[in-house]
């Protein structure tokens, strides 16, 4: 994949969750923990693993990290699609990708498998037909589509946190969540982009 491939980046979030991000950014799980959230979309599981699991060639595990996505259609989008009504899709401004310190994780962070790299080292890492494709699934090899499933989930690990001035926009699925994202009456442009969820 190359840099002129990437339009803008992505983070999944609970709407009620916007405002304090307007304010203080996308914080890495460890930055964020000193904020008091009662819900999350996060699943537990996952939140395990990234906890223990170190940066290599960095003194950083995944929570010392914000991490976005390329690609929002994917299965973590997937796996609370029963919440549409109480999800948002940040758009952020692609140039996180130049802040020092970001790293790229070619699939799922999480994954044992997952390959590390500096952004001016191998964005070109990506597999970008595989990382934008529609569909993850391949009934006829359940191996091929574990892998395709977290190359999906390809992330941006930033940091700290990405500062509130690279949220650019909102998605929402539909117009329940158009409407739980205005009552908020923040300024930020939020519109239903359907496609992008299931």
């Amino acid at each position: 994949m190359d840099r002129s491939d990437v339009k803008e980046l992505y983070f999944i979030t609970l709407i009620s969750k916007v405002r304090s991000i307007i304010e203080y950014g996308i914080l890495s799980h460890n930055k964020s923990v000193k904020i008091l959230h009662d819900d999350s979309v996060a699943m537990q599981k996952m939140q395990e693993k990234r906890r223990i699991k170190k940066i290599p060639g960095t003194n950083k595990k995944l929570h010392d990290y914000a991490n976005l996505y390329f690609d929002a259609h994917n299965p973590m989008l997937s796996r609370r699609r029963d919440r549409n009504n109480e999800i948002c899709v940040l758009r952020i401004d692609a140039n996180v990708l130049d802040l020092q310190g970001v790293i790229i994780a070619d699939q799922n962070a999480s994954s044992e498998y997952a390959r590390f790299y500096p952004v001016t080292q191998r964005l070109a890492a990506i597999d970008k037909d595989r990382l934008f494709a529609k569909y993850w699934t391949h009934p006829e090899n359940i191996y091929e589509e574990w892998a395709h499933k977290s190359i999906k989930c390809a992330e941006i690990l930033v940091p700290d946190e990405v500062e509130p001035r690279y949220i650019l926009a909102a998605y929402v699925a539909n117009q329940a969540a158009l409407a739980a994202f205005k009552k908020l009456k923040i300024e930020l442009n939020v519109s239903i982009k359907s496609d992008i969820f299931f």
